[in-house]
């Protein structure tokens, strides 16, 4: 970005203040100084104490000149592509997208940078060039946050299992859904639809891990097909359904991305597309153990018992 910025070329950095602990300014000087344009998103106004703490940036968005997009899991940092020693392998989803989506990722950033910048940038061709390449793959992109009373992604998912028939492939690093999506899962167990959750076996927190385990149970016992991946950290945030239709993005199946954090998702409706993700899915289940009901009974009484208590407070977490 600062070679890029160096050449000429409008580069805009947008960060989100609590996710990003240990990115000082020092860091971003370099930037800066060769022109690049660098904000905090819901900054602490208060040495030492953020009052909008809960309220966090989740969105990954990257936008090159208006014509493409990325959007999915991948943060920028060390541990994502590998090189933090303490989590070791990174397995993550991120799209690619050219064509009229990568405008409503780019609509969402400028009102992002809006927001954090004070800056309002013109809606125009310079911003949102025609596209070069027009496809055939449906793509909606859906925002939600705090800033709206509707969770848009959230009822998205819930519209994606409703409409499944024959299978549901789900991939979430933390496992905290509130009722109506754990309750639209069980039911379509029970309908006779395949459903395969898929969590990371160690997580990067262990009380979310904790928390997520016994949600995992539940629906194992609904009848769903729960897998714990060891060969790293899954950090993917993805549901494949009846393999055409399909999301892909920054929300995970927890309460703090459907109410509380800023999050977007891809959702796509193409065969090709889903049918890859689904190829996916399948190859990290070599990577996985697979829980069965017997199995998943023999965890130890402290083990049950602090997953219960992960789960009562899961609404904060």
């Amino acid at each position: 970005m600062t070679e890029r910025a160096a050449n000429g070329v409008e580069v805009r950095l947008l960060y989100d203040d609590i996710g990003s602990p240990a990115l000082k300014d020092r860091d971003l000087a370099a930037l800066r100084e060769a022109g690049g344009e660098v904000y905090r998103f819901f900054p602490s106004r208060i040495p030492y104490l953020n009052l909008r703490v809960n309220y966090r940036n989740h969105r990954k968005i990257a936008v090159m000149d208006g014509k493409v997009g990325f959007v999915g899991g991948f943060n920028i940092g060390d541990e994502y592509v590998g090189l933090d020693p303490k989590i070791g392998h990174w397995r993550d989803t991120h799209l690619e997208l050219q064509g009229g989506a990568v405008h409503r990722l780019q609509g969402q950033f400028l009102l992002d940078w809006s927001i954090a910048s004070e800056q309002y940038l013109a809606f125009n061709e310079h911003y949102f060039p025609a596209p070069v390449h027009t496809g055939t793959t449906a793509v909606q992109i859906v925002a939600s946050g705090p800033d709206s009373d509707k969770q848009q992604i959230r009822n998205g998912l819930l519209k994606l299992i409703f409409e499944a028939k024959d299978r549901i492939y789900v991939q979430t690093p933390y496992l905290v859904p509130d009722d109506s999506v754990l309750i639209a899962l069980k039911v379509a167990v029970q309908s006779g639809v395949d459903v395969r959750i898929m969590i990371p076996k160690n997580g990067d927190s262990q009380l979310v891990q904790w928390a997520s385990n016994a949600y995992l149970g539940e629906l194992l016992r609904a009848g769903a097909k729960c897998y714990w991946y060891e060969k790293g950290f899954l950090h993917a945030k993805t549901m494949v359904v009846d393999g055409w239709a399909a999301t892909v993005g920054t929300a995970n199946l927890d309460h703090r991305s459907f109410s509380l954090n800023f999050e977007v998702n891809a959702f796509l409706y193409d065969k090709v597309i889903a049918g890859e993700l689904d190829k996916l899915f399948e190859q990290d289940m070599k990577e996985s153990i697979a829980l069965n009901w017997d199995t998943y009974q023999k965890r130890s009484i402290r083990h049950r018992f602090v997953e219960s208590i992960a789960r009562l407070v899961s609404p904060i977490l």
